[in-house]
C-alpha cells in the first residue's frame, strides 16, 4: 500500500507538540512493514529545510480565491527519517520559521491543502490512503470527494487522525470561494454551527475517523469544542489507536542526548549520572527527589497550577526535594517559574524555552514527572518516562488513562483525577514516599522500563484499518 500522510507537523522537521512525534514515527514503523508510507508537510524557513538536501520534483500554480500562487515539491534526497518526505513550498505563505500563530494561517493551510492534491492530480498519482492530521489538513476529505478538479482521487480512501479537537480551524463563509469548484449542494459537508469547519468537515467526509488513545475517543464524545453530537454521530467509523513512542530515537542505551547512558540491567549509576549533569547544571541537591514538568505553559496542561504547587511543595518540604521546569507558552506564567529562582536556592529552577537535548536528560535523570492535564488525547511524555525510568504523576485522562497505573492498584505510576492543587499536592506526597522506600522505587522503575509503547504493534493496527477500507 502507497500511504501519503499529509500534516503541518513533523519530527524533527517542524515541532510543536506531539503531532509532530507521530508523524514523524508512525510511517517509519509502516515502511518497516512493508508498506509504502510518505510524509507531506509545508515547507517552512527553518533550520532542518536551511540544512537539509532537497530536490525539485515538480512545480505548478493555482489560483485561490482572487489569489494566485507558485507552489513547489521538495523532496528530501536521502530519506534518512525513513520515509520519503516532501515539503510543499509556497512563496509568500511558508517561507517563514513559525509553523502556526499568523493572521492568515487559513489561506496558508487551504493553499498548502490544495497544492498537494494538485501535485497529485497533474502527476497522475493514485495512492492508497490518504491519511490526514487534523484540521490543518481536514479540507482534503471533502475536496477528493466533492470538488470537480480532484475527480481522479474520489474512490482513494481518507483517514482522518484526530490528535486534539479543542482547534478545528474555523473560517468565515467568505473565503469559501479559495477552494476549487464544487457543487452548491454540497456546502454542508464543510459547515459546523454557521462556520465553515475543517476538523468537523473531515470528521463528516473522511472514511475512517481514528483518536490517538481509546480514553480520548470516549471524552470528545462528550466534551470537543462543539463537535460532541457530530463525533456521536460518526461513532460507527471511529476507533482509538493509542500511540506508540519511537523506541529508536527514545532509548537510554543509545540514546546520544544524554549525559550518560544505561539499561535496564544497571539503571541505577546511568540516572543517577544524568541526575547529577542536572544537578550541576541547575543547582539542585542530588541526594533529594527530582520533580520535573517538561511541556507547553497553557491551560490545557494545567500548567496555570504549578508556579504556587511549586512553592507550596517546596514551603512544606524545606531542602527535601527539587522541582525543575522545562517549557514554554504562557508569558505570566514564564515570570512566575521565573521569580521562585531565588525563593528557593538549590531546590528549584527552570528553562524557559524549548531544548530537545535537554528534555532527553531530564527525562533520565529526573525522578518524578508532574502530567496535572486537563486535556491529554494521548500523551507521549509519560512514555518517554516510563522508557527511561521515570515515574511519571498524572491526572486520570485521554491517553494517561490508558497507559498509567496507579502503583495503588498494583501499577506503575502516581495518578490523581482531578486539576487541583489538593489532588496533586497529594500525589506529590505519595511520589516522595515511594522516593524513601528504596526498593519498592527501584522496583517500579524496573517495571516502568519494561513496558513496551513501540510503534510496531501500533504501525499494524493502522494498516488492519487501512487494509479494512481498501476492501
Amino acid at each position: 500500500m502507497t500511504i501519503f500522510h499529509i500534516s503541518a507537523e513533523c519530527f524533527p522537521v517542524a515541532k510543536v507538540g506531539g503531532l509532530a512525534d507521530v508523524v514523524g514515527a508512525l510511517p517509519k514503523y509502516l515502511n518497516q512493514a512493508g508498506q509504502t508510507a510518505k510524509v507531506v508537510i509545508p515547507g517552512y524557513d527553518n533550520k532542518f529545510t536551511n540544512e537539509n538536501q532537497f530536490e525539485s520534483v515538480h512545480q505548478g500554480n493555482f489560483k485561490m480565491g482572487w489569489f494566485e500562487f507558485n507552489y513547489s515539491i521538495l523532496k528530501e534526497r536521502t530519506n534518512k527519517l525513513g520515509f520519503e518526505l516532501y515539503l510543499v513550498a509556497i512563496p509568500q505563505l511558508f517561507d517563514r520559521p513559525n509553523i502556526y500563530s499568523y493572521e492568515d494561517d487559513t489561506e496558508r493551510f487551504t493553499a498548502f491543502q490544495i497544492a498537494f492534491l494538485n501535485w497529485l492530480t497533474e502527476t497522475n498519482q493514485i495512492p492508497d490512503i490518504l491519511h490526514c492530521h487534523d484540521h490543518h489538513t481536514g479540507l482534503i476529505p471533502f475536496m477528493v470527494q466533492n470538488c470537480y478538479k480532484y475527480e481522479q482521487l474520489k474512490s482513494v480512501p481518507t483517514v482522518l487522525t484526530i490528535h486534539n479537537g479543542q482547534y478545528q480551524g474555523w473560517f468565515s463563509f467568505d473565503k469559501m470561494h479559495y477552494l476549487p469548484e464544487f457543487h452548491s449542494s454540497k456546502i454542508g459537508f464543510l459547515e459546523w454551527n454557521n462556520i465553515i469547519n475543517p476538523l468537523a468537515s473531515a470528521i463528516k467526509c473522511a472514511w475512517k475517523i481514528t483518536t490517538v488513545s481509546p480514553s480520548y475517543l470516549e471524552e470528545i464524545s462528550h466534551s470537543a469544542n462543539g463537535l460532541e453530537n457530530l463525533l456521536r454521530y460518526e461513532r460507527p467509523k471511529s476507533i482509538g489507536i493509542l500511540n506508540g513512542i519511537d523506541t529508536q530515537v527514545w532509548n537510554p542505551e543509545t540514546d546520544e542526548m544524554l549525559a550518560s547512558n544505561y539499561k535496564l540491567s544497571a539503571f541505577e549509576k546511568g540516572k543517577l549520572e544524568n541526575k547529577k549533569f542536572l544537578c550541576d547544571e541547575f543547582n539542585l541537591d542530588i541526594t533529594k527527589p527530582l520533580f520535573t514538568f517538561i511541556g507547553r505553559l497553557v491551560h490545557e496542561k494545567g500548567a496555570e497550577l504549578l508556579p504556587e504547587l511549586s512553592d507550596i511543595i517546596l514551603y512544606r518540604n524545606p531542602n527535601q526535594i527539587n522541582v525543575l521546569i522545562l517549557g514554554s507558552g504562557d508569558t505570566t506564567l514564564e515570570n512566575q517559574f521565573e521569580n521562585l529562582k531565588s525563593k528557593y536556592v538549590g531546590n528549584y529552577n527552570c528553562y524557559i524555552g524549548y531544548n530537545e537535548k535537554l528534555a532527553h536528560i531530564i527525562y533520565a535523570g529526573a525522578d518524578f514527572l508532574l502530567m496535572p492535564s486537563r486535556v491529554e488525547p494521548c500523551g507521549l511524555n509519560q512514555m518517554y518516562a516510563l522508557r527511561y525510568g521515570t515515574i511519571p504523576i498524572v491526572r486520570r485522562t485521554g491517553g494517561l488513562k490508558d497507559t498509567v497505573i496507579d502503583i495503588g492498584d498494583g501499577g506503575f505510576g502516581i495518578c490523581h483525577d482531578n486539576v487541583t492543587l489538593f489532588d496533586i499536592n497529594h500525589s506529590v506526597t505519595r511520589a516522595i514516599d515511594l522516593f524513601l522506600d528504596k526498593q519498592k522505587h527501584q522496583n517500579t522503575i524496573k517495571t516502568a522500563m519494561q513496558i513496551d509503547h513501540s510503534w510496531n504493534l501500533v504501525a499494524q493496527e493502522y494498516i488492519a484499518v487501512y487494509k479494512s477500507l481498501m476492501n
